[in-house]
C-alpha cells in the first residue's frame, strides 16, 4: 500500500478507473472486475458524477451507482477508498458553492455512503473565485461528508494559487492531483505540474495511464481493434508511438510481464506519482494491469522508455 501524503489514506498502487462502469461494462461485468480487483488487494476506485453520461440512454451517475451497489452487496465500504468528482455533469457544471453542495449530495446517494474519501474538482472553473470553491469544499470536509479534496485537470499556476488560497484562509487544501500523464503525454506534467506536486507534497494519480489502451499494446499497425476508444488510441501509431511500443515490448519480454504493466511501472517511477489510474472491462483485462502495481523498473529500463518517448 502507499500513503497519500497529508492523509490517513493507504491505497493500492494501482487505482481502478470507473469510467467504463455503465458504459462499456454493464453492472454484472463491472461487479466481476471490482471483485477481481479486491481479491488482488486493490482498494482504490476512481469515478465521477459525469461517468458515463456520454453513453446512449445515460444521464450521468451510472458509474457511481454501480460502485455503490457493489459496495453495499459486498459490505466492504470501509475497505474501499472512493474517489469521485464534481464539475462536469450538466446541469451541475462548474465549481460554484451551490453546485458543489448539490453534486456531493447526489454522489453520496448514488454511492450509498456517508462520506467521499477523495473529492476532486473535475476541471478548473475560471469563472468561479477559488475562495468560493475552496470554502464550499471545506464545509463538506468539516461536516464529515468529504475526507479530503483534490484537483483534476488544473494548470500549474491555478493549482499553486488554490494551495495559496487554502493556506491564507485556513481552508481544506488539495492533497492530490489527477493530471493527464502517460508515456505519450509527458510535457504538461513534467515541465510544471510534477515539480509543483513534489514541492507541495501532493500525490499524483495520472490518467489515462494507458492512453486508451495504446500503452497496453492493444493497437498495432494493420491490426483492427473493436473498442469504443479505438479512434483516439489509434492516433498514437506514429513513429514516436511505435518507438515507445518497441521499448515496452522489449521490457515486457525481458521481465516476463505485460506491456500494460511496464507502462504502469514507468509511471510509478515518476516523481510524486502514487498510483496510476487504469480501467478494465473484464477480469482478463484487469489481469494484464495488476502486475504494474508491484513491478519496479531498473534505471536502465526507465531511461530506455524516457528516450523512446522523448
Amino acid at each position: 500500500m502507499a500513503r497519500i501524503g497529508g492523509t490517513s489514506l493507504d491505497v493500492f498502487p494501482l487505482c481502478l478507473g470507473g469510467n467504463v462502469f455503465g458504459w462499456t461494462a454493464d453492472e454484472n461485468q463491472s461487479f466481476a472486475v471490482l471483485d477481481a480487483f479486491a481479491a488482488a488487494g486493490g482498494n482504490f476506485v476512481d469515478t465521477a458524477d459525469v461517468y458515463a453520461a456520454w453513453a446512449p440512454g445515460n444521464q450521468g451517475g451510472e458509474s457511481e451507482t454501480i460502485l455503490g451497489r457493489w459496495m453495499a452487496a459486498r459490505g466492504n465500504r470501509d475497505r474501499v477508498v472512493v474517489a469521485t468528482k464534481v464539475g462536469m455533469l450538466a446541469p451541475l457544471r462548474g465549481l460554484g458553492a451551490n453546485t458543489i453542495r448539490a453534486a456531493a449530495e447526489g454522489s453520496l446517494r448514488r454511492l450509498r455512503t456517508d462520506r467521499i474519501d477523495l473529492y476532486y474538482a473535475h476541471v478548473d472553473d475560471a469563472a468561479t473565485p477559488l475562495e468560493e470553491t475552496l470554502t464550499a469544499f471545506d464545509a463538506l470536509v468539516r461536516e464529515g461528508k468529504v475526507r479530503h479534496i483534490a484537483a483534476s485537470n488544473y494548470a500549474a499556476p491555478r493549482l499553486a494559487e488554490a494551495l495559496a488560497v487554502s493556506k491564507r484562509m485556513g481552508l481544506a487544501r488539495y492533497v492530490a492531483l489527477q493530471p493527464r500523464y502517460n508515456l505519450v503525454h509527458r510535457s504538461e506534467y513534467e515541465d510544471a505540474l510534477g515539480p509543483l506536486c513534489a514541492r507541495e507534497g501532493l500525490a499524483c494519480f495520472p490518467y489515462p495511464a494507458l492512453a486508451g489502451g495504446f500503452l497496453a499494446g492493444k493497437y498495432r499497425p494493420g491490426a483492427p481493434v473493436e473498442s469504443a476508444r479505438a479512434a483516439s488510441a489509434g492516433k498514437h501509431l506514429d513513429e514516436r508511438g511505435l518507438r515507445i511500443l518497441a521499448a515496452l515490448d522489449a521490457i515486457a519480454a525481458q521481465r516476463r510481464t505485460t506491456v500494460a504493466a511496464a507502462s504502469l511501472a514507468w509511471l510509478r517511477s515518476r516523481p510524486a506519482v502514487v498510483a496510476p489510474i487504469a480501467s478494465a472491462r473484464t477480469p482478463e483485462q484487469l489481469a494484464d494491469l495488476l502486475p504494474g502495481a508491484s513491478l519496479r523498473l531498473t534505471d536502465v529500463e526507465v531511461k530506455a522508455l524516457d528516450a523512446a518517448s522523448a
